[in-house]
């Protein structure tokens, strides 16, 4: 392999994004997040004495710090990002019109019947053959 590609190569490794969790400080936003999660989960069941709504109660306030938590944290913010660009792409979709989505689910429910007639008859055909043609049982 030539020089230049391998050069090249290597400089594309190494320009290419690796993600990773960051510092210290981040790490321990994810774990303060579960640790929130799971204390409200474990709230939800240790609080079934005092009643259906402080049990919900709890359990709401544990995922809500939760979420707050790790919307704070670096990677929080990425999904966060992912999801709006999501949305974006999705607005960008072009939707067929009424008539043509019926038509196109027409051809497919027509694709579907044509598929299970040819499979039908295959089946029953090789059915005559084998059983009927070449061992001779004869129903």
């Amino acid at each position: 392999m030539p020089l230049e590609v391998q050069a090249l190569k290597l400089e594309n490794m190494a320009s290419s994004q690796v993600e990773t969790v960051g510092g210290g400080a981040d790490k321990a936003k994810l774990a303060a997040a579960v640790v929130l999660l799971v204390a409200g989960f474990a709230a939800y069941y240790l609080l079934g004495k005092q009643g259906a709504l402080v049990q919900w109660a709890a359990l709401l306030v544990g995922v809500l710090a939760a979420v707050g938590v790790f919307y704070t944290s670096d990677s929080g913010r990425q999904l966060v990002a992912f999801f709006r660009d999501a949305w974006r792409e999705v607005g960008k979709v072009v939707w067929p019109a009424r008539p043509e989505a019926i038509q196109m689910t027409a051809y497919v429910f027509g694709f579907v019947v044509l598929m299970a007639l040819f499979l039908w008859l295959t089946d029953k055909t090789l059915e005559w053959v084998l059983y009927d043609l070449i061992l001779g049982w004869k129903k």
